[in-house]
């Protein structure tokens, strides 16, 4: 067997489909068709069951999947360590948070880039809740997040900076100018970030306890589409700072003043606790502990 045909395995897999994942691949559906027969022939078993147009993967396909996922990093983190110590060579896999990439990520992805030329950096939207699972199977090989500490003996945590959160509205909302807490938010609309954000359950929650009930008008994960309602007085958005600097220095949309609970969150990087630290993992965490 072949790293390619595990990598055309895989992608069948993810896409659920032998054409989507040759037109991803760039190669003829005959090539993607005869790569998983070779695969088949030589592991003696049936890998996908193929039932009219549909696919699904078969028991021994499943039990392929893990190796064949560990296979594929291994082969990136050989690229990436076994080259000049200097300028490795290869792909990075990174997880990312939505609000990193709106603020601060990019400046630090064009110094990367200029730095570590040979590196190519593969990004992907990750939440919370699955980053020690894509951690663990080497879907990914790291993750920089915004999120409160996360805890997890599978991960191991690079570098980690705290930062805020906030409240945010036009600068002719009723709010603006005032200092508040949880209960003048009672009746307010709020704008937030959806059901599996951190951020969200962290306001919902101390807002309960002090026995307010949320108005919650508008959800989503875009924090682009929340600051747009909050400029338009639609609402108040519950956002991190770092999202919002351009808005705030333009004077879009002011911050207000809060003294009700602390919510701590922090940027961080992670890594699974069994990764070798090589030299492209290294660098982008010190660009990004020198990042403001």
């Amino acid at each position: 067997m072949t790293i390619t045909q595990l990598g055309t395995f895989l992608k069948i897999t993810e896409l659920n489909s032998f054409s989507a994942a040759a037109d991803s691949l760039g190669y003829a559906q005959s090539t993607v068709t005869t790569q998983i027969k070779q695969l088949e022939d030589e592991l003696g078993c049936v890998l996908f069951d193929r039932l009219g147009k549909t696919i699904s993967v078969t028991p021994s396909g499943e039990r392929l999947t893990t190796y064949a996922e560990k296979m594929l990093q291994l082969e990136r983190d050989i690229r990436l360590d076994v080259t000049d110590e200097e300028d490795p060579a290869g792909i990075l896999k990174l997880g990312v948070s939505e609000s990193l990439c709106i603020s601060r990520f990019p400046q630090i992805l064009m110094e990367y880039n200029k730095k570590y030329p040979r590196t190519e950096i593969r990004m992907q939207f990750v939440t919370h809740e699955y980053i020690p699972d894509l951690l663990q199977r080497g879907e990914i090989d790291m993750v920089y997040t915004l999120n409160p500490l996360i805890r997890d003996e599978r991960i191991r945590i690079l570098h980690q900076k705290r930062e805020r959160l906030g409240f945010y509205a036009s600068p002719g909302h009723p709010l603006t100018g005032r200092t508040i807490r949880e209960e003048d938010l009672k009746d307010v609309p709020l704008l937030l970030t959806g059901h599996n954000c951190n951020f969200r359950h962290m306001l919902v929650s101390d807002l309960e306890k002090k026995g307010v009930s949320p108005m919650i008008v508008l959800e989503t994960s875009s924090k682009e589409i929340l600051k747009q309602f909050a400029e338009g007085g639609y609402g108040v958005a519950f956002i991190p700072d770092m999202t919002a600097e351009a808005e705030t220095r333009d004077g879009r949309l002011r911050r207000l003043s809060w003294k009700g609970a602390d919510f701590p969150v922090y940027s961080q990087v992670l890594i699974h606790k069994d990764k070798h630290q090589n030299k492209a993992i290294s660098g982008l965490v010190d660009i990004i502990n020198r990042s403001k």
